[in-house]
């Protein structure tokens, strides 16, 4: 879709001339741009193209593994999995289960996802299964660490500040060298999640669960080990609102997030 209020595009080959940029409200970053540019933006006078800041993709390191806002979903699902983080294993099923074509995947960005903050957001899926904590570049030039889990505070909203700028998810090895499972669950074969739930049992026996897609913001569940069928559907009944739209009702979302909870647990059990 063209976007006719736009009249300027800036390309920024650092970070001192990004923050400049950004400091008007009216103007606002672009990385892939698939949902930037899939509807009208009547605020919008000016984009800036972050691409050109040519960050890596994704960089590993004996503490985890750092992936790039820019990283496209497609760079990511082609990673080569470490055979030291098996829990790498959940990054291919939440690529595939953002409803996009083949073009999307190569346009679409791991921070773009994140930043959205959708309820079906698949790469926020990825990042609060695995701890991960988001980088932000800040107005003044400084830099804060938030969890993903934290930062997606509702449906569209996101706790970052104006002019703020997600340059990374950090994703800890503690977290990668656990076993993790995968489950999703949507209407239709291709149509958007309506639950997606992530587990993750570490080394030292303790078990996360994420819920994501079912909810307007990511949940996390934390036990000290693998709990049981009834302390695991308490912990869920403890979700305040389930979230409702045609893709699916608040009943059936929590229905099947509870099922699907379960079958993890039996799983990484």
């Amino acid at each position: 879709m063209d976007l006719n209020t736009v009249t300027e595009l800036h390309r920024p080959t650092g970070r001192a001339d990004l923050t400049a940029r950004l400091v008007d409200g009216a103007t606002a970053p672009l990385a892939g741009g698939t949902w930037l540019f899939s509807q009208p933006q009547p605020l919008l006078r000016a984009l800036v193209d972050l691409t050109g800041l040519a960050w890596t993709p994704i960089v590993e390191d004996v503490d985890g593994v750092e992936i790039a806002a820019t990283a496209t979903l497609a760079e990511l699902a082609r990673h080569p999995a470490p055979a030291r983080w098996p829990a790498w294993a959940l990054v291919r099923p939440c690529c595939e289960a953002l409803a996009g074509s083949f073009k999307i995947w190569h346009t679409a960005t791991v921070g773009g996802n994140v930043c959205l903050g959708l309820p079906a957001g698949p790469m926020t899926s990825l990042a609060v299964a695995l701890d991960g904590t988001a980088l932000i570049w800040t107005l003044d030039g400084d830099e804060r660490r938030v969890p993903v889990a934290d930062l997606v505070t509702g449906e569209r909203r996101t706790a970052l500040a104006p002019g703020e700028v997600l340059r990374a998810v950090r994703l800890p090895a503690s977290a990668l060298a656990g076993r993790a499972a995968f489950r999703r669950a949507a209407l239709a074969v291709q149509g958007r999640s309506g639950s997606v739930v992530t587990g993750r049992r570490d080394r030292n026996g303790r078990f996360t669960l994420g819920v994501t897609a079912a909810t307007e913001r990511p949940y996390r569940f934390r036990f000290d080990r693998v709990p049981g069928p009834l302390e695991l559907r308490a912990a869920l009944s403890s979700v305040p609102r389930w979230y409702d739209d045609p893709h699916g009702s608040p009943d059936w979302r929590r229905a099947v997030t509870e099922l699907l909870a379960e079958e993890i647990r039996a799983e990484l059990a």
